[in-house]
């Protein structure tokens, strides 16, 4: 018995419509189950690490990591097979974060110690702002994404800035303190240099020399002022970008093309022209 492409066509964007659009009651919560599924899924590989669990509660742990894994290989199965353009997803983002984080425990079978690397499922938990999609929410993040672009070039020179700063003062730090204090080499001064611009001091190497330290509080005052100056250049980015109204966008995904960040209300995709809810 043959099946018609409409009815075809129609499966596959019902199978869309739940696991690509969290705007859909159906589609939120397959994605909060998918959420909860990826939460424990990494508690039991974390679990699994733990010394002194009985050998009981590892063969129950094993048992759930592969019903969760079992779920994971039907759930990105079902999204290569609900959209036109499968090659969109597999080659996307998290595409390649979705079968990463299925393939380890098959592979444990041929490898040993792979069914640890299911922490990489972590990654998942982005889709967590699908889930908590809100119009508003959207928007700011694309005027926060914006902004880290447009300071890029800004932020790159003040690094470059630092850096040489980090350079100039670890060699002279290696000329008051010399080897005797810890500071054998210019390298190692340089990695004392931004250990202790940065705020972080492991302690590992301190100066001794009265000049030495009082440039030591010179770096770490300085340091203060610097992790202050990346945070002003965004911020004044983002206050540029929220006066300029960018349009908000949606989490709808075509089910043709898989493109995404629709307009909000968009009832046809910008990149193919497909309509986006017709199942």
């Amino acid at each position: 018995m043959s099946i018609s492409k409409d009815k075809i066509t129609g499966w596959k964007q019902k199978v869309h419509e739940i696991i690509y659009e969290a705007d859909t009651p159906a589609g939120k919560l397959f994605d909060v189950l998918l959420l909860i599924m990826i939460i424990l899924s990494i508690i039991f590989v974390m679990l699994e690490s733990v010394k002194g669990f009985e050998e009981k509660t590892y063969d129950y742990l094993y048992v759930a990591e592969w019903i969760i894994t079992i779920f994971f290989t039907l759930e990105y199965f079902a999204r290569i097979v609900s959209i036109n353009r499968p090659s969109k997803y597999i080659f996307s983002f998290y595409g390649i974060i979705d079968l990463l984080s299925t393939l380890p425990l098959y592979l444990s079978f041929f490898m040993t110690g792979t069914a640890a690397l299911l922490t990489v499922r972590a990654l998942r938990l982005l889709r967590v702002f699908r889930v908590l999609k809100v119009t508003r929410y959207v928007g700011e993040s694309n005027k926060l994404a914006k902004a880290i672009k447009d300071s890029k070039a800004k932020i790159l020179v003040f690094l470059f800035a630092v850096l040489i700063v980090c350079i100039m003062m670890g060699t002279l730090m290696y000329i008051v303190e010399g080897e005797e204090s810890g500071f054998k080499n210019i390298p190692v001064s340089v990695y004392w240099c931004i250990v202790t611009l940065t705020t972080v001091g492991f302690g590992d190497i301190a100066p001794v020399t009265p000049f030495g330290q009082f440039l030591a509080a010179v770096i770490m005052i300085l340091g203060y002022g610097i992790i202050a100056v990346p945070t002003g250049i965004v911020s004044a980015e983002y206050a540029a970008a929220t006066n300029k109204n960018i349009v908000h966008v949606n989490t709808q995904s075509c089910w043709n093309c898989n493109a995404k960040k629709h307009q909000d209300m968009a009832k046809h995709c910008y990149n193919c022209g497909e309509s986006l809810r017709n199942g």
